[in-house]
């Protein structure tokens, strides 16, 4: 018996031994869990129970020269229902007239949101969806509801804010406007002035703490930011939205007479290279148009007889010719090794002068002009055109631009005929703007200016960063060479026999070139030839204030192809128009301008914006963007008609604004 004592009590030592042990290595990981590893897990434990996220800040605006809005942030509103968070009482209480005022702000019946809230407070729900997509007027409404007025914790009330970007002019310039996106590895995705300009406008990142409440579902925890986001600047582009509207709908309206596939319009300052209006439409393939890629800037091709400015020029800074030299057109037909060079006009012009060849745009005379001027030493005339910048890109804030293509002898693709297909605008390739920018050379006096899309960035009336002028060559030519291409440039629109004749007025001059290329012309099928129309000048002729280039490519060629016919009526609408509609003013030389007034106007604007308003203030004389700002403030859903300054309001000053949802602003 004793021995099965023994047993017994040597069994029950080791049994608390193990214990022991076990409870000592308990108490070691205890302590080492909180000593050396605590902070550890309990950033695990706040990982996943709380999170930091990021809040979007408000992206700047972009704003036309005027004022008016070309892009600009909106904040958008979800509200969800916390219905744990709520006492029986308050949720007794208050769901039927909270249900009553949902339906009515809403539209549906309030049995909907009775049954809706209820069945939320029966299951616990704790994120239950109640809208979307609310703006800011509507979120101050919904706020103000009986229980959601209670706040987050006793009222249950969810509040998210998301930030989207709306373009007030819908389509038009949407291509150009752009915009910029970012995916999931931080790679940006830069169109148009919205991502060239996108480290102005983005501002900065702000940051939230969250709590877990469900699966993929996190409660803000307090009403305040960790960090608070920080607005981005607003960019002031060059863009004229009275010329874009224009360039747009004379576009739009040939391209459809003309059932081409796509075509750009461009329209630039002369004395400053400020883009006024850039408009690219594609047709889709419900045969409507649309702004699908910007072709303006980033679409290379061969320009055909607009190019015959650029050998003008050539030859005649060279020596080469003059404008009286006489050219033998050949019957309109001129072979050079296995090719043959051809005029539109079948049995040619005759013996004609250089001036009359490009009024008349006969490719057969420039051909035989450059081919014969230059073939002994074809790197000058290519050295010549490289000294005019033709080689080289503009440079430009926006990503996608097309590449120049100018061969030099000895390049892959030159041969005995390229210095004869370079003089009428094939072999060498270009994209509009590249072609505008030497034409706007030419306008201003030999000065070549880089484009320029955008003025200032601006944080409120405070100047961040302004863009000037930009001068790329100071003199392309000579200022002979200058008023000889001048002239010529006039007369191709006002002689009779000028391929451009069909576009002058005697009541306002114009000065430009038509070009017809060929495109796709290596096919044996004629039914796959398609052709490049284009028209590329300046006005008013004699003081250009505007240079202007149309493109329109693969027209209906049973409808019309020729350059004159097609891109020029769009050029002579946006010559018109532009003219008719630009203010008449008489300068008087050495009066001082007094700046304090434009001072005193946005001072009359930040003190009204930082009142207290209980009543409607008066916005009238105020620029759109200013009096928008300030009626959202106030929680009014605004309307805007017009582009401008406030002409009118709806709702007059000193009305209550507890009393007042939406107000209606007339600009002019």
């Amino acid at each position: 018996m004793p021995t099965t004592e023994k047993k017994i009590l040597t069994r029950l030592y080791i049994v608390a031994g193990v214990l022991f042990l076990f409870a000592v290595a308990v108490a070691v990981k205890l302590v080492s869990i909180q000593l050396v590893d605590g902070e550890k897990y309990n950033k695990l434990a706040l990982d996943r129970t709380e999170r930091v996220f990021v809040i979007e800040p408000n992206r700047g605006n972009l704003i036309s020269d005027d004022g008016s809005l070309l892009a600009t942030s909106v904040s958008k509103y979800t509200i969800r229902f916390d219905a744990v968070t709520v006492h029986n009482s308050d949720f007794n209480e208050n769901v039927k007239p909270l249900s009553d005022a949902l339906g009515k702000m809403l539209g549906k019946p309030s049995s909907y949101y009775q049954q809706l809230l209820r069945k939320a407070k029966s299951n616990q729900n704790r994120y239950k969806l109640i809208a979307r997509n609310l703006d800011y007027s509507e979120y101050i409404k919904i706020k103000k509801l009986p229980l959601f007025e209670k706040g987050p914790n006793r009222g249950g009330l969810i509040v998210e804010q998301k930030t989207v970007r709306e373009h007030p002019l819908g389509k038009i310039a949407e291509r150009s406007v752009g915009y910029e996106r970012v995916d999931e590895e931080g790679h940006y995705t830069r169109v148009g002035l919205e991502g060239a300009f996108g480290e102005y406008l983005r501002g900065t990142e702000g940051k939230r703490l969250k709590q877990k409440i469900a699966k993929n579902q996190w409660k803000p925890i307090g009403p305040d930011n960790d960090v608070e986001p920080k607005d981005g600047y607003d960019v002031v582009s060059t863009i004229d939205i009275n010329i874009q509207d224009i360039a747009h709908h004379a576009l739009l309206g040939q391209l459809e007479k003309y059932q081409a596939d796509h075509g750009c319009v461009i329209v630039m300052e002369v004395a400053t290279g400020e883009v006024k209006a850039i408009s690219n439409l594609g047709l889709t393939k419900e045969n409507t148009y649309y702004e699908r890629l910007n072709y303006a800037i980033g679409e290379s091709s061969e320009p055909g007889s607009t190019f015959k400015l650029m050998s003008l020029v050539a030859v005649l800074e060279d020596k080469v010719a003059d404008t009286s030299t006489v050219i033998d057109t050949e019957n309109g037909r001129w072979k050079i090794y296995d090719r043959t060079v051809r005029d539109s006009k079948w049995g040619g012009y005759g013996e004609i002068s250089l001036a009359k060849a490009f009024e008349y745009s006969s490719n057969t005379a420039f051909a035989k002009l450059i081919h014969n001027g230059y073939k002994d030493k074809p790197e000058r005339f290519v050295n010549r055109l490289m000294s005019m910048n033709l080689n080289r890109d503009l440079d430009l804030p926006i990503v996608g631009e097309g590449k120049p293509v100018i061969r030099y002898p000895g390049d892959k693709g030159w041969s005995g005929i390229s210095l004869a297909w370079m003089s009428h605008g094939y072999e060498v390739s270009l994209t509009p703007l590249q072609i505008l920018t030497f034409y706007n050379a030419v306008a201003n006096d030999g000065e070549m200016v880089r484009p320029r899309l955008i003025k200032e960035v601006k944080e409120w009336n405070k100047t961040i960063h302004k863009f000037d002028k930009e001068v790329i060559n100071e003199a392309i030519c000579s200022q002979e060479t200058v008023k000889k291409v001048q002239a010529l440039l006039k007369n191709v629109v006002e002689h009779k026999k000028g391929t451009g004749h069909s576009l002058y007025s005697p009541n306002f001059s114009m000065a430009g070139k038509t070009g017809t290329a060929q495109k796709n012309y290596v096919t044996k099928d004629p039914d796959k030839l398609q052709y490049i129309s284009s028209f590329a000048g300046y006005f008013p002729a004699d003081n250009p204030k505007y240079s202007c280039i149309v493109v329109v490519h693969e027209p209906n060629k049973s409808a019309g192809f020729y350059g004159a016919d097609v891109a020029g009526p769009v050029f002579k609408s946006v010559a018109h128009k532009v003219y008719a509609t630009s203010p008449k003013t008489d300068i008087i030389e050495g009066l001082e301008i007094d700046a304090t007034a434009l001072e005193g106007e946005y001072k009359s604007y930040y003190t009204t914006a930082q009142k207290q308003h209980t009543s409607i203030p008066n916005v009238k004389g105020m620029s759109g963007m200013d009096a928008v700002s300030l009626l959202e403030n106030l929680g009014l859903q605004v309307e805007v008609k017009g582009n401008g300054k406030v002409k009118s309001q709806s709702v007059t000053q000193g009305t209550a604004v507890k009393g007042v949802s939406k107000i209606t602003l007339e600009l002019s």
